[in-house]
């Protein structure tokens, strides 16, 4: 071997090294399974969403294991994701409640909550609706907006805790239609959606999966989509704007994260993963019939959604002076 090729391949090697992990991170990702966690239990709204689409992941070859790791209102399973390896192998589902968190309880988080994730995409989200007790003398929005501007102090609106998303779309309620519903906090939005069908207290916004089957049955009253539109589900219960209030709408979205350090070409890979599972036939129509709309965005529109919420409660939170427990 001559010198100058000798040192033509020692030139070569060491350019193959320095781009090896990247080139290797997107060309053999994955080589194991993902593990996606979920900061609350099984059952919900977020769980639920996440195994369907991971789901739809495993059936098109990239397999997944969802961890469900609860308590602490989420802060145990964004902890645990935070602190995982940002290899693109442990992911997080982030929702709503993660923005909401970021204003109301930042110095109770062991990591700044603005920066310790990518976020990959956005796969699912679901409007809330606002809904009373059969009993509450009023048909429409304007007459309910009425009898609590005439009966200030008699009507109440549950949540499932303070600074849960229930919470959140009651005080949302009450700044953009100028009442003073009395807010009552239960341990669960379930409890609260008992006593609102009980008559114990008159309202809730809640997500519209939770609310669907008693408003069909006729237990609960819709009387507002806090939507752009309105939904296939109930089409004759009127969006937020067509009442007068676009500021209303309040949507429950699901997407997934990853360590802030994992590469972007694993990012990428996991987006097109994803998107595809959120687009495969029977997990669309799966979301769909829960009454959710499928996603499937950009990580860049993620990033966008998860800023633009966090930005959104922390204005509703100061405004009507939440603070966390």
């Amino acid at each position: 071997m001559t010198r100058r090729t000798f040192l033509g391949a020692i030139t070569l090697a060491a350019a193959s090294a320095m781009v090896a992990p990247t080139a290797l991170a997107a060309d053999t990702f994955p080589s194991k399974p993902i593990t996606v966690i979920v900061p609350y239990a099984v059952g919900g709204s977020a769980d639920l969403i996440t195994r369907l689409v991971t789901t739809g992941m495993s059936a098109n070859g990239t397999a997944t294991v969802v961890d469900n790791r609860t308590g602490g209102g989420g802060v145990i399973g964004w902890s645990t994701a935070a602190r995982a390896n940002p290899d693109g192998y442990t992911l997080l589902t982030m929702e709503m409640s993660y923005a909401i968190a970021a204003t109301l309880q930042p110095k109770l988080l062991p990591f700044d909550p603005k920066t310790a994730f990518k976020h990959i995409a956005v796969v699912a989200s679901v409007p809330h609706v606002l809904v009373v007790n059969p009993n509450v003398p009023a048909k429409t929005v304007q007459e309910f907006v009425a009898l609590a501007k005439a009966n200030p102090g008699k009507y109440y609106y549950g949540s499932g805790g303070n600074g849960t998303n229930t919470h959140l779309g009651g005080a949302l309620f009450n700044s953009v239609a100028g009442v003073s519903l009395v807010h009552v906090p239960y341990r669960g939005a379930g409890a609260a959606l008992q006593d609102v069908m009980g008559g114990q207290i008159q309202a809730l916004v809640t997500s519209l999966p939770t609310a669907l089957q008693y408003i069909k049955s006729g237990k609960l009253r819709a009387l507002m989509l806090a939507n752009d539109v309105r939904s296939p589900v109930l089409p004759d219960v009127p969006a937020a704007p067509e009442v007068g209030m676009p500021k209303m709408v309040m949507k429950y979205w699901v997407a997934f994260s990853a360590p802030a350090n994992t590469p972007q070409p694993v990012i990428d890979r996991l987006n097109k993963d994803i998107v595809a599972a959120v687009n495969t036939p029977q997990v669309k129509q799966q979301l769909q019939a829960q009454g959710l709309d499928p996603e499937g965005s950009t990580p860049a529109q993620a990033a966008k959604l998860v800023d633009d919420e966090t930005k959104r409660w922390a204005g509703v939170i100061k405004a009507a002076n939440i603070k966390a427990d």
